[in-house]
C-alpha cells in the first residue's frame, strides 16, 4: 500500500522523519512541497544533505520558509490545492522547550494555526496528517499507553505545545470538517536521527571515548521506533477516506530498557561506554509504551524492524556520514539541466559549495 499520484505538502520536510517521508513519496511518483525553514536547532548542514538527493526531481519544490510567516505560507500555497498536508515542522526537544517555552509555543501553536489557515480554502478537498509526540502522556502509573488515557498533564512545555496542537486540529475539524490524522510517534530513531537525541548523542560519545551522562539509575524505558516503520504508518494514514478526526499511536510496542540502549550500541561500534550517573531531570518520563491496536485496526500498521537490526542500521549510516559529500550528489546531476526550471537545485549548491 503506497501513495501515489497525490500533491503533498509536507512541513520540515528537510528533517529526520521528514526527509525519509519525502524520500519514499518522491520515489513512489508523488509531487511533493517542502517547507522548512532550516533553523539553527542543530547543524543546518544536516538539513541540506538531506534534501540534497530530491533537488533533481522535476516533482520537487523547496520553499525555505517558516509556517509562521504568512508571506511563506502565501508561496507555499501557490497553484492547486494539496491532496494532503503532512504537518512534521516543529520545535522539538523536552529539554530545550523548558529553557524556551516561549518559543516552542510561537512554533508549535501559532505556527499549526497559521497552516491551518491556508488549508481553509480547501478544508474539504484536503486530509492533514498531523505529527504529535508520546510526550502528551506525561507521567502514567499505567504500563501502556492508550489513545483514550487522559492527556490533561503534560511535564514539559514541548509537550503542551503538542497537546495544544492536537486541540486546534480537533476544532478546526469542528469548524471546517477538514479530515485529520494526528499520529503520536514514540521515540523515532534510525538514520539521520538528530544529533541532541539520545541514541544518536551516545553513539557519539561512545564512539569519541567520552563520558554519557545517564539520568536515573539506568532503568527507564522507551518505546524505540525504527524511522522507516513510522514513514509506513504516516503513508497509511495518508491514504485514509474520510477519517474524520482520529488520534493514533505510531509505536513498536516493545519498550527498551536505557542500559540495553547503550549495550546495544557498544555491541555495534565495537566500543564500551564510560557511564556517570545524574539524577532524573524535569520533564523526563521513567517509561514510554505505545497501545498500538488502533494504528492495526485502522492503518495495518505492523512495525516490523527490530531493535537490534535498526541499531545495526543507524550505526551504519553513523559511520558512512564521514565520507558524505552532498555536492557529489548534485555535481552528478546538474549537468545539462535549466536553472530556470531547477532554481532550488542551483540554490542548495551554491550553499552547499
Amino acid at each position: 500500500m503506497t501513495v501515489k499520484g497525490k500533491r503533498v505538502l509536507v512541513t520540515g520536510g528537510a528533517g529526520f522523519i521528514g526527509s525519509h517521508l519525502v524520500e519514499r513519496l518522491l520515489a513512489n511518483g508523488n509531487h511533493v512541497t517542502v517547507i522548512d525553514n532550516f533553523n539553527e536547532f542543530y547543524d543546518v548542514g544536516i538539513k541540506r544533505e538531506n534534501v540534497a538527493p530530491f533537488l533533481v526531481y522535476p516533482n520537487f519544490k523547496l520553499i525555505e520558509g517558516d509556517i509562521r510567516s504568512p508571506v511563506d505560507l502565501e508561496r507555499t500555497f501557490e497553484g492547486s490545492p494539496f491532496d494532503i498536508v503532512v504537518h512534521l515542522a516543529a520545535m522539538a526537544g523536552v529539554r530545550p522547550s523548558i529553557q524556551e517555552p516561549a518559543t516552542y509555543m510561537d512554533v508549535n501553536v501559532l505556527g499549526t494555526q497559521r497552516l491551518l489557515d491556508k488549508i481553509l480554502p480547501s478544508a474539504k478537498h484536503t486530509l492533514l496528517v498531523f505529527g504529535s509526540s508520546s510526550s502528551v502522556y506525561g507521567e502514567r502509573e499505567v504500563e501502556r499507553f492508550s489513545e483514550d488515557d487522559s492527556t490533561g498533564r503534560p511535564l514539559s512545555p514541548y509537550a503542551a505545545s503538542k497537546m495544544a496542537g492536537e486541540m486546534i486540529c480537533h476544532s478546526f475539524r469542528v469548524a471546517t470538517g477538514l479530515n485529520v490524522v494526528c499520529l503520536r510517534f514514540f521515540t523515532v530513531y534510525g538514520p539521520r536521527q538528530r544529533p541532541d537525541l539520545a541514541i544518536h548523542k551516545f553513539c557519539k560519545l561512545i564512539d569519541d571515548g567520552r563520558p554519557i551522562d545517564v539520568y536515573g539509575d539506568g532503568n527507564t524505558l522507551r518505546d524505540y521506533t525504527y524511522v522507516l516503520d513510522i514513514v509506513t504508518g504516516i503513508e497509511r494514514a495518508m491514504q485514509l477516506s474520510q477519517p474524520g478526526f482520529e488520534v493514533i499511536n505510531l509505536g513498536r510496542s516493545e519498550p527498551v530498557r536505557l542500559l540495553d540502549m547503550i549495550a546495544e550500541l557498544e555491541k555495534h561500534l565495537g566500543k564500551k561506554a564510560r557511564l556517570v550517573y545524574k539524577p532524573m531531570q524535569t520533564g523526563d518520563v521513567t517509561n514510554t509504551f505505545a497501545a498500538v491496536d488502533k494504528a492495526k485496526q485502522i492503518l495495518d500498521f505492523e512495525p516490523n524492524t527490530s531493535f537490534e537490526d535498526g541499531i545495526r542500521e543507524f550505526v551504519k549510516w553513523y559511520r558512512s556520514r564521514g565520507t558524505f559529500a552532498p555536492m557529489q550528489v548534485l555535481d552528478s546531476n546538474l549537468q545539462g539541466l535549466d536553472s530556470n526550471r531547477y532554481p532550488n537545485l542551483y540554490l542548495i549548491a551554491d550553499r552547499l559549495a
